[in-house]
């Protein structure tokens, strides 16, 4: 079950987010640090090869989490960043997309993280007062320094997406998808036309499917999983370049949601879950 970032770049496509291993409002330490780094150990014992993080996730804790549990990195771990945001204190997100802001966190996430060259590095969003071009620009002037791999983009239309395009490959697009709530399915399917990776952040909006005699828990039951685990298996159903990327603090949720790339829906169970 794997995909290829960029064409060239294999991960199994059950990766993890990194954003919860910080404190509350993603600012600061997390509770227990140990924990967090047996997350990041446990993840890639049970086969995770795709790590997302980015710089504004503490700012900077998860980044050094990852480095701390992780480095020497295995040589098929693949760690996705993004930039694009400051932050300005718990729960606040301001976007920057100055060419010379985009830089600097990229060095900073390679000084972090204790990398030469980022794997898969993602726009965190799209500065409205700043040119595309000078903003993907940028990330192509760092590829071409052979500081960058492939480039992805998060949370934009698909006509941003398009256009974007027309500037550079773009590998991979991070948009908030799940079973509730599904406003970019419009640019999943464009992804999947071109061959562009999917990440939904937020994967596991499970709500009210979760409640007794939904379809969720129903298949669950079926399954002997859980809905969480149902709502990452139809994800990964629904579309080969789907590379869902659930967060924990906590080692056992860790495990209960890896443990969803072994359950395989029916068309049956696919179809009721949707609907």
């Amino acid at each position: 079950m794997t995909f290829l970032i960029g064409g060239d770049l294999a991960v199994d496509r059950l990766g993890y987010g990194a954003m919860q291993l910080t404190g509350p409002g993603v600012w600061g330490e997390p509770a227990d640090p140990d924990e967090a780094r047996r997350v990041l150990r446990r993840a890639v014992e049970l086969g995770v090869t795709l790590i997302d993080t980015a710089d504004s996730y503490g700012p900077y804790v998860a980044d050094r989490l990852i480095r701390e549990a992780l480095h020497p990195y295995p040589s098929n771990l693949v760690i996705a960043t993004k930039v694009g945001f400051t932050r300005g204190g718990p729960g606040m997100w301001t976007v920057v997309g100055r060419p010379e802001y985009l830089r600097q966190q990229t060095e900073l996430n390679l000084r972090n993280l204790g990398v030469e060259r980022i794997d898969l590095l993602q726009l965190h969003r799209i500065d409205s007062t700043v040119p595309l071009a000078d903003q993907v620009g940028e990330l192509v002037a760092l590829q071409q320094e052979g500081k960058v791999r492939h480039i992805g983009l998060s949370e934009v239309s698909v006509a941003q997406l398009a256009q974007a395009r027309e500037i550079t490959p773009i590998a991979t697009v991070q948009n908030s998808y799940n079973l509730v709530h599904r406003a970019s399915e419009d640019v999943l399917e464009y992804a999947e036309a071109n061959g562009i990776g999917f990440i939904p952040y937020f994967p596991l909006a499970t709500g009210d499917l979760a409640g007794p005699g939904s379809p969720l828990s129903e298949a669950a039951e079926a399954h002997g999983a859980t809905p969480s685990q149902l709502a990452l298996a139809w994800l990964l159903r629904r579309s080969p370049v789907m590379l869902p990327i659930p967060g924990t603090s906590k080692v056992a949720h860790l495990e209960e949601n890896m443990a969803a790339g072994r359950i395989s829906l029916t068309d049956e169970e696919f179809a009721a879950v949707a609907a």
